[in-house]
């Protein structure tokens, strides 16, 4: 049968032992990983091998290394914590996995995801812990860029809403006869929703609400910039013309269409609803637009709330969409409420929206409050109904004649 001691002869293996040896010392030192193996019987759990792998990340070379604990990697930087758990994990002889900072020979850093593994004999005694070291360093930056990057937009998000809070009209407004009142509240740091109070000429004002597609930053910046565009002071205002007697008020009729043409959605990939509406405060006439948009509840002084009629396409649906102007006059102690749809469509903890029906009962439920601080009463109805974070911009507006 012949000796066959130093033999292996399982198949797919070299027959020698020799050459099994050598071919695992030589996939252990091709691999990118670093591989060492400490002596936990001997004190300071010296190294007594290492692989070229090692080498290769950390720079110290084999002689410089057997013989020595691997602490040899740590330097001013690299957390206590850390090396607490490794500390810990060795004197308890169970398994360790983590990521540190360590130095190499010249003096650099590198993240290390280090594993540390027990090995055990015959009788389950840790005779040794084999370490697999890993260079994690370009994740670790890759990672930590990220979150500066995601930092960054938070604080310019931050920002940008602080500049949209500080657009929005007083929450409450006295303006003759009138009173105006408002309540925002955004789903996220940036709403799409917009709301205005503007002086107009011959001591109208300009009033509107307006909610754009979608949510975050896109909707955002449509709405900045209507917010801009539905302004009296800028050159070529989209509310006022000179009729060659002077400045007149624009019909609202006609800024809703000349909105329409310079915003079409299959340019700007988005559509929005409005109501606008020229407001007389002597005489609580009150000329409006709708575009798409709920339509605003008439609190009548006595007698129960109603929606005023309206109807039209959002802006940007269709080239060249027509519009038509509605009118109504507010008498003493009557008030309009407009809102935008994240008031009725706010869902309860059974998916059910909160609607049209509860929303004209808060606004019955709230008449002899104040006009904002019922606005608020509303408002906060409709988030309890929601019970958690809304899903959609809330906003009110609403106009009282007290005259």
């Amino acid at each position: 049968m012949g000796d066959r001691k130093g033999h292996v002869t399982t198949a797919g293996r070299p027959k020698h032992l020799a050459d099994w040896l050598t071919l695992k010392d030589q996939a252990l030192d091709v691999v990118a990983e670093g591989v060492t193996i400490a002596d936990a019987r001997q004190p300071d759990r010296p190294l007594i091998y290492i692989n070229q792998g090692f080498e290769r990340m950390t720079g110290f070379p084999i002689e410089d290394v057997l013989g020595r604990n691997c602490r040899f990697l740590q330097g001013p930087e690299t957390d206590p914590a850390a090396v607490a758990q490794i500390r810990t994990a060795l004197a308890e002889r169970r398994e360790c996995v983590l990521e540190i900072l360590n130095y190499r020979k010249d003096g650099t850093t590198f993240w290390n995801r280090l594993s540390i593994t027990p090995l055990r004999d015959a009788a389950g005694e840790v005779t040794h812990f084999i370490g697999i070291q890993s260079d994690v360093t370009a994740r670790r930056v890759a990672e930590d860029g990220l979150r500066k990057a995601k930092q960054a937009l938070e604080n310019d998000l931050r920002l940008a809403a602080r500049v949209q809070q500080a657009l929005l009209p007083p929450p409450e407004i006295q303006a003759g006869g009138l009173r105006i009142a408002h309540a925002f509240h955004p789903c996220d740091d940036l709403a799409g929703d917009g709301v205005g109070v503007v002086s107009l000429p011959h001591n109208r004002l300009g009033i509107y609400l307006l909610d754009v597609s979608g949510h975050g930053v896109g909707a955002a910046l449509l709405s900045f910039t209507l917010a801009h565009l539905l302004s009296p002071t800028i050159e070529g205002s989209l509310l006022t013309e000179n009729d060659g007697t002077g400045a007149s008020v624009v019909p609202p009729s006609r800024v809703a269409e000349r909105l329409n043409r310079q915003f079409p959605m299959d340019r700007t990939r988005q559509y929005f609803t409005l109501v606008y509406g020229v407001a007389d405060p002597s005489s609580g006439h009150f000329q409006y637009v709708m575009t798409g948009h709920p339509a605003p509840v008439l609190l009548p002084r006595t007698g129960p709330p109603a929606s005023v009629p309206g109807s039209g396409l959002p802006v940007g649906m269709i080239d060249d969409a027509s519009y038509d102007d509605e009118t109504l006059t507010l008498g003493p102690g009557d008030r309009l409420y407009c809102y935008t749809d994240g008031a009725i469509e706010a869902l309860g903890a059974a998916g059910e929206e909160f609607g049209l029906d509860r929303l004209l009962a808060e606004i019955a439920r709230w008449r002899e409050l104040p006009l904002r601080a019922g606005l608020d009463r509303i408002a906060d109805t409709v988030r309890a109904w929601s019970g958690g974070p809304l899903k959609d911009d809330v906003s009110l507006l609403a106009i009282e004649r007290t005259g």
